[in-house]
C-alpha cells in the first residue's frame, strides 16, 4: 500500500494486461478457458485496485494480503463511504 494517489474527482485509472488487440479465434478459445467462475472457497483471483485507506487514497492488491483474512466490500460508483 505505498502506493498514494492524489484525491480527486476523476474515474481511477483500472490496470489491465497489456496484450496484443490482434489474436486469432485458438487464442481467444484458450483465454476464455482461463477466465472461469470464482469458486466459494478456493482462492480468489489477484486484482489491483483503488482505496481509501488510513485517511488517503492508494492502491492495494490482494496480494499484499496473501495468507490474511480479506473482507471485500463493494458499493456504489457514487463513491458513498461505506
Amino acid at each position: 500500500m505505498e502506493n498514494e494517489i492524489k484525491a480527486s474527482c476523476t474515474r481511477p485509472t483500472i490496470e489491465k494486461n497489456s496484450e496484443n488487440k490482434t489474436t486469432n479465434v485458438v487464442e481467444t478459445i484458450k483465454k476464455e478457458d482461463e477466465y472461469k467462475m470464482i469458486k466459494v472457497g478456493k482462492p480468489a483471483p489477484n486484482f489491483t485496485a483503488p482505496a481509501f485507506h488510513d485517511g488517503k487514497f492508494t492502491k492495494v492488491s490482494l496480494e499484499d494480503y496473501k495468507g490474511k483474512w480479506v473482507l471485500l466490500c463493494f458499493y456504489p460508483g457514487d463513491f458513498t463511504f461505506v
